[in-house]
């Protein structure tokens, strides 16, 4: 098989090859390790403990904070629907002109 030296290099880096370039003898995986056992499963009461006191935790945002980013959201929607309209209103008779109507 004709390879150029990068090849080599690499395929020798990765243990495919011998430093003489020969293939190298392929080694058999070691057979995997056996799986770790499972942890039982945790029950309805004890999720739900968790779930509480993992939303305890969460930095809840105030009602001002929520009313000006919805505002902030709605504005820039109506923007980019609009510039989006407006292009999509030139693009097609920008066609309609090429073909001639």
């Amino acid at each position: 098989m004709a390879m150029n030296r990068q090849t080599k290099r690499m395929l020798q880096r990765q243990g495919q090859l011998g430093a003489d370039g020969a293939p190298a003898a392929r080694k058999r995986p070691a057979p995997a390790a056996p799986r770790p056992t499972k942890e039982p499963r945790t029950g309805p009461v004890q999720f739900l403990r968790e779930v509480r006191a993992e939303l305890r935790k969460v930095a809840w945002p105030s009602r001002p904070e929520v009313v000006n980013y919805s505002i902030i959201v709605l504005i820039t929607v109506v923007i980019l629907t609009t510039y989006i309209a407006l292009l999509d209103f030139a693009f097609g008779e920008a066609v309609f002109k090429l073909f001639e109507r």
